[in-house]
């Protein structure tokens, strides 16, 4: 029991030397970036308690409370949503403590940017922490982690929509042949790209003598939308682009993917289970991929940015707002009588930290259950599954929104 007690306070313990070494040289510009460095250690963290904790947690009564001792699968992703917690608890807190903050005079201002020793510490013992708590309590955290994690898919596709459309007005600004071109192409190539995965998903997932009108229903409907994002975007009232319409596509084929994979080990269309020793590792690293870079581009972008949803035909969602600019300097670059306003939502930007937690888990577990007593591991079930597919089908419905709405209201500002 000392021995897993030892090993997670360890862990933590080698993780927040890491980030200390480096605290003394956080400056006000550079804390977003901190706070990504935090979160990538407890991704860290999570990979190395699934990989050689499972062991140790079984010694820890309160964590293997069962007549007969679970596998080693079911420790590894216990100890997963444990650190999950710890790290979901750490940036709700700063999420809920952030709330109302308007200018920098707000002292709450200082504990958003500075303090870092403080904040690692309070970061190790949390995760520690969460090593005491019963069963019950990771077990609750996991069901709400499947719906936070469809809210960050959410979030990535507001941060996609946000990214497409400054990726295309910048090429379009540049006003040369060229720039058009790679517009085309890359266009080109996503949709070539939606259709061939669809192809794909038709073979994997309706195999031949079975009934799998379900499966057919959602890769069809994917299919339905990527001609409808190209229809609308095209529309001459629109003033929408191809290109961001081919990338939203590719994104729904995506989600219609991970969807259909989520389905139970024992539905016969789901012939993906077949190979899913050789698809796992690729699929776990392009899911922690993209979770890395819609958190690192939510804390380099998404704080300053307030064009998430705002039409590409706003005004708004053309400026260009800087990075890591001007905007973070200090407080003493102007006259105290006139205190700057904060340049981003603090709290905002630690809600989505928040939810990037609880998909990392997820997705290091596999959205498998971790509290089931059974010898063998529950497959992830149909909760995921519409979790998935709900996601793509309000993806679509964002974008098309976006592309819509000045002109079903246009008496609206949508800025």
């Amino acid at each position: 029991m000392w021995c897993a007690s030892c090993l997670a306070s360890a862990c933590a313990g080698c993780a927040c030397n890491l980030c200390t070494s480096a605290a003394s040289a956080v400056t006000r510009r550079s804390a977003r970036i901190a706070y990504c460095g935090l979160f990538a250690a407890s991704l860290i963290l999570s990979f190395l308690l699934r990989q050689f904790a499972a062991p140790l947690l079984q010694h820890i009564p309160w964590i293997n409370a069962f007549d007969q001792t679970p596998p080693d699968e079911w420790f590894q992703m216990n100890a997963v949503l444990r650190v999950s917690l710890g790290n979901f608890l750490f940036f709700a807190i700063f999420a809920i403590m952030m709330i109302g903050i308007k200018d920098q005079n707000d002292r709450r201002d200082a504990w958003h940017h500075g303090g870092w020793i403080a904040k690692i510490a309070v970061w190790a013992v949390l995760i520690v922490l969460m090593f005491c708590v019963p069963n019950i309590v990771i077990t609750i955290y996991e069901v709400l982690s499947k719906f936070g994690s469809g809210l960050f898919l959410l979030v990535q596709v507001v941060m996609l929509l946000d990214f497409t459309n400054n990726w295309n007005d910048s090429w379009v600004e540049k006003d040369e042949q060229k720039w058009e071109i790679a517009l085309l192409v890359v266009t080109v190539v996503c949709y070539l790209s939606t259709f061939a995965f669809s192809g794909v998903l038709f073979m994997w997932f309706n195999p031949s003598g079975h009934d799998c009108g379900l499966n057919v229903f959602f890769i069809v409907m994917t299919l339905i939308l990527a001609f409808a994002f190209a229809i609308v975007a095209l529309h001459p009232q629109v003033n929408g682009s191809i290109m961001p319409a081919s990338v939203i596509s590719v994104y729904c084929a995506y989600l219609c993917y991970t969807s259909l994979s989520s389905e139970p080990d024992d539905y016969a269309c789901n012939g993906l289970h077949r190979h899913s020793k050789q698809v796992s590792m690729s699929a776990l690293i392009l899911g922690m991929l993209t979770t890395v870079l819609s958190v690192v581009y939510s804390a380099v972008r998404a704080g300053s940015s307030t064009t998430f949803l705002s039409p590409p035909s706003s005004p708004r969602s053309g400026a260009k707002n800087p990075l890591l600019g001007d905007e973070e300097t200090g407080k003493g670059d102007d006259k105290e009588s006139e205190p700057r306003p904060v340049s981003y939502s603090y709290t905002f930007f630690h809600l989505i930290f928040a939810l990037a937690s609880m998909y990392s888990a997820m997705l290091l577990t596999g959205w498998t259950s971790a509290v089931s007593e059974k010898s063998e591991l529950m497959d992830v079930g149909w909760t995921t599954v519409w979790v998935r597919i709900c996601t793509e089908w309000v993806t679509a419905a964002l974008y098309i929104w976006t592309l819509i709405a000045p002109l079903l209201f246009p008496d609206r500002d949508f800025s």
